[in-house]
């Protein structure tokens, strides 16, 4: 077994990686001017980025996930997992989520028998907030009822940077890794419930798949590894 496979099984299975609602396709982009009104169209609001109390507040949650996990909490890895990406993560193991469970509970126990400890992971840079859940609302425009499309989550793209303490192949000491990835942390507007998804291992394409209204053009903030400069 290689040394780090059960970080990989962790990270994309917990946290190192609310029903499922069929998320709405994007609506064309429209000029900000009041449209004309009429029966059956969709109005689509502009782009909005979250206030500075949802995004402090979507940090501080990812902090404190990481404190927790950082002390071996590994259930509230699971707990807090956003359920779009727990169900996908469960339709596409054999076996489902007790099968997604028992690969995490698996990992947690090579990480102590092999000497693996999470020394930290904090957040790391500034956020990025994108409105998400699609739904619509019907508002009277000039005598015309117009459906008004509306967001009712906010999706936050929270850098972190996580640092553990491990044995490699060659190294007579235990080494320090950095790794900067990030946390995808999604609450309903008017709440501070957050859940979250991993970055590792995470596409565009995935995250697109549970939130379609999510830009063509998204970047994610960049993984990488490191020995840490005081890795011994």
């Amino acid at each position: 077994m290689k040394t780090l496979e059960f970080l990989t099984v962790v990270s994309l299975a917990a946290w190192l990686c609310a029903e499922a609602v069929a998320q709405k396709p994007p609506v064309a982009s429209r000029t900000p001017a009041p449209p004309v009104a009429r029966a059956g169209a969709v109005v689509p609001p502009p782009a909005v980025s979250a206030p500075a109390e949802v995004l402090a507040a979507a940090v501080a949650a990812v902090d404190k996930l990481g404190s927790d996990v950082t002390r071996g909490n590994y259930a509230v890895a699971i707990d807090r997992m956003n359920p779009l990406w727990k169900e996908r993560m469960a339709n596409q193991t054999k076996g489902g989520m007790a099968e997604v469970l028992r690969q995490i509970e698996g990992a947690s126990k090579r990480m102590t028998q092999e000497g693996v400890s999470i020394i930290s992971s904090v957040h790391q840079g500034a956020p990025r907030s994108f409105e998400v859940g699609a739904d619509t609302k019907v508002e009277v425009v000039k005598g015309e009822e117009v459906e008004i499309q509306i967001f009712t989550k906010w999706l936050v793209l929270v850098p972190t940077l996580t640092k553990y303490r491990l044995l490699l192949q060659g190294e007579p000491k235990p080494v320090v890794i950095e790794k900067t990835g990030f946390q995808v942390a999604v609450s309903e507007k008017g709440k501070n419930d957050w859940t979250f998804i991993d970055g590792s291992g995470l596409t565009v394409s995935a995250l697109r798949r549970l939130y379609l209204t999510l830009p063509l053009d998204l970047e994610l903030p960049p993984i990488q590894e490191r020995k840490a400069a005081d890795a011994h």
